[in-house]
């Protein structure tokens, strides 16, 4: 045998070798597949974000108000998943809308003390009318010093949920809970509508909030979302670990300060699945816009935070008991920014509230009526830029998709989304990564109606609402892609 041949087989030989000492799992799908199994991971922590220093100013209603004690404790909820690639952050704060200047720097903090990307990380608001303003609004101003707090303890938040990131198991299901959202905007009878002097529209035909049994009111001007989204997080051995749920309805109502029946329900859910400390709860504000939980079409009903929460926890354990959880996950996450349109006031609207504010004396206190805070909106909106960026993302949880979108969003919009994502089920977190104003369809833009009038709480140009529903399917699209190729 020549020397060339014994290398040869010495070679073969060693090959051989090599592949008997592999395990068998990596013939099944090629030698490139690893025998170490994916482990998925989710930390969660609850962190406290109510104030010491009162009093201090409240935004959610057209003229401001102050809260000197607390009803219910604040919370910052935050969620950190990894499937051993990608490590995602999700936040949910009791407060009624956060800017996204707030957020970025919560976000450059969190990124600072985790590794998290800021780009990783969804951050949003409840929308209860109950918590410490850090956004001026309407007649409302803010807490310069309780948005600087609120910033660093988001951000100790999400440290501390990375902290006990622990192998998880993971599972997600939807249920309905149809007794406590309804569209609170009607089409009403002709020049019955209310029509604000400085709101940038004349002879409004919708209204929000017509009254129970309005003789003027002819119908409902939309449809409303009525999922509840539950994503859980279990233990390996089935604790309950963490749960995130989704509802679009606006806000129960509650005396200041109080996280309303997003923070009673997680501590509902809590007590219904069975669960103990350190598990968290925490409930995001779906598409919530155009709804609330009055029916104006029957007469008045009673409800409180305390029933709402009830109700929604009934829906969220109908569906916590049908998730089949896995042991893993594949995570992924897109964000994109999209330019548009403010809607300014003409020289002619400006100068008109001018003079109005002149002739009141707004320049030297608060408004206290709604003429009042739509003149010096207008003056406010004058001085802004006359275009906005608003920062969009899309996650993607195994088959579960989740939006962010930074503003108010109509229950329309939502279902449209949602019936025309590659995720079923997806869900929709308004007032996330910011607080852009509401969202309204230009159908909507149309009938006019508060949601509409322009101010910094509804700025974006008439065509808003299809740009960035389009950008959010897209996105959608870019993280099914992801999942394709994992």
């Amino acid at each position: 045998m020549t020397l060339a041949a014994r290398v040869r087989m010495l070679a073969v030989a060693l090959a051989l070798a090599a592949l008997a000492a592999l395990p068998l799992a990596c013939f099944s799908k090629g030698l490139a597949v690893s025998s170490t199994p994916k482990v998925f991971r989710a930390g969660a922590f609850a962190i406290d974000i109510t104030p010491t220093t009162f009093p201090i100013v409240v935004n959610g209603g057209m003229c401001e108000r102050k809260a000197t004690k607390v009803v219910d404790p604040l919370h910052a909820r935050c969620l950190v998943l990894d499937d051993g690639a990608t490590q995602i952050a999700i936040t949910v704060v009791d407060s009624c809308m956060i800017p996204r200047a707030l957020f970025d720097k919560a976000k450059a903090l969190a990124h600072a003390a985790t590794g998290i990307a800021p780009e990783r990380m969804l951050m949003s608001a409840t929308h209860t009318h109950s918590a410490p303003s850090v956004c001026a609004i309407l007649g409302s101003g803010q807490d310069d010093d309780y948005a600087k707090f609120l910033a660093a303890q988001i951000a100790k938040g999400i440290a501390a949920a990375q902290q006990r990131l622990a192998p998880a198991r993971v599972g997600w299901a939807v249920a309905r809970e149809p007794k406590n959202v309804f569209c609170r905007r009607f089409l009403m009878k002709p020049g019955t509508a209310r029509t604000n002097p400085f709101g940038g529209t004349t002879n409004d035909q919708a209204q929000m909030n017509p009254g129970y049994l309005s003789p003027n009111a002819i119908k409902r001007t939309g449809p409303v979302d009525d999922a509840v989204t539950v994503l859980s997080l279990q233990t390996p051995d089935g604790k309950p670990l963490a749960l995130l749920a989704n509802y679009s309805t606006h806000y129960a109502g509650s005396a200041p300060l109080s996280g309303d029946y997003f923070a009673i329900f997680a501590a509902n859910i809590a007590e219904r699945i069975g669960a103990k400390p350190p598990f968290v709860a925490m409930m995001s504000n779906g598409t919530s816009g155009d709804a609330n939980c009055c029916d104006f079409v029957h007469a008045r009903r009673t409800y409180n935070r305390f029933t709402v929460a009830r109700d929604v926890a009934d829906a969220a354990l109908e569906a916590y008991r049908t998730i089949a959880h896995r042991p893993w996950a594949s995570l992924a996450m897109a964000e994109r920014r999209l330019t548009l349109g403010v809607r300014m006031p003409t020289p002619d609207e400006l100068a008109k509230a001018k003079a109005y504010i002149a002739a009141n004396g707004l320049d030297r206190r608060k408004p206290k009526t709604v003429p009042e805070v739509y003149a010096l909106e207008t003056l406010y909106m004058s001085q802004l830029p006359p275009t906005r960026e608003l920062k969009l993302q899309a996650i993607r949880i195994g088959d579960l998709g989740i939006t962010a979108i930074p503003n108010e969003v109509y229950g329309s919009t939502g279902l449209h989304i949602k019936a025309n994502s590659p995720f079923k089920p997806t869900l929709n977190v308004g007032l996330a990564n910011g607080a852009e104003g509401y969202l309204a369809p230009p159908e909507q833009h149309k009938l006019g109606g508060y949601t509409t009038w322009r101010a910094r709480s509804s700025c974006l140009e008439t065509e808003a609402e299809p740009k960035v529903a389009a950008v959010v399917l897209d996105l959608l699209r870019e993280v099914a892609a992801h999942r394709a190729r994992n």
